[in-house]
């Protein structure tokens, strides 16, 4: 923010500009927060590693690296990261009453045209003094980033207007997400069910049921995020813009017999709207 002594630009506009609410500007922590920051980077980077580590691995794995912390915050802040470590666990939580549930629609399934699947999931940005949250809506079949946004809170906002500038470009036979209070919430599978598409969840805890945008979280970390110091919210997104950009048009794939997202997604979409023009003829 450009101090207010001098600023020329209103605090409530600083504020649209930058993305934040006013009362996040004016809020004052009451005590030190650059210790669970700090922590929540390393977490975030082990768990990037090593998906498999629950609270108790992670906590004991954070003491041996000399940072003295206990179970009760280690849980707590993979709360606010939203990790869960991939194992099978006995099923503690349940999901809000109000929120129906959607089925796996994933298992044995041939994936084998773009539009047919997209994915969607939630990940943590850190900067300097602070962090974010990301979202992205895939493309299954090509690894075609179609959206994507970036918000301080967990509100479900952010994740509908990625939802809605994904929709600007296409539209999927399928959405799988996990089971996130933003994706089941009412406003956001109601979307979806407006739009005619069919609705597939994950197992809990099941990270492997969406395992694409899983490594794209790892790909875009050790490639992006773990490479820069970022200062401000705007230059997160300007980075992340320039890096998805690359993504999507440049970064070859193995898995895509070394072809890029766009490629994949462009080309094969356009041999799907031939045929389709030509079977109708």
């Amino acid at each position: 923010m450009i101090d207010t002594g001098y600023a020329m630009i209103p605090i409530y506009r600083q504020c649209e500009l930058l993305e934040i609410t006013r009362s996040s500007y004016y809020y004052q922590s009451e005590r030190d927060d650059r210790y669970n920051l700090m922590l929540m980077n390393r977490i975030d980077e082990q768990f990037t590693k090593t998906p498999f580590y629950g609270v108790p691995r992670m906590t004991a794995w954070l003491n041996r690296e000399g940072y003295p912390v206990n179970e009760k915050r280690v849980r707590r802040l993979m709360r606010a990261l939203g990790l869960e470590a991939v194992y099978p666990k006995p099923k503690l939580s349940q999901s809000h009453p109000d929120h129906k549930k959607y089925p796996y629609l994933l298992k044995g399934l041939v994936i084998d045209h773009p539009d047919q699947v997209w994915v969607s999931d939630i990940t943590y940005i850190r900067m300097v003094h602070g962090f974010v949250y990301l979202m992205v809506v895939m493309d299954w079949f090509s690894r075609y980033i179609l959206a994507w946004q970036i918000s301080i809170t967990l509100e479900t906002g952010f994740c509908l207007e990625g939802l809605e500038q994904a929709l600007g470009i296409s539209k999927p036979e399928i959405f799988n997400n996990d089971q996130g209070v933003q994706f089941t919430s009412l406003d956001f599978t109601g979307r979806l069910e407006k739009e005619a598409i069919r609705i597939s969840m994950d197992g809990r805890g099941r990270v492997f049921d969406n395992i694409f945008v899983e490594r794209l979280w790892r790909t875009v970390k050790y490639e992006e995020v773990y490479l820069k110091c970022y200062q401000t919210v705007p230059e997160v997104r300007d980075g992340l813009a320039k890096y998805f950009c690359f993504y999507n048009t440049e970064r070859i794939h193995e898995a895509l017999d070394y072809r890029t997202p766009y490629e994949l997604y462009v080309k094969d979409r356009m041999k799907t709207t031939t045929t389709q023009a030509l079977t109708m003829h």
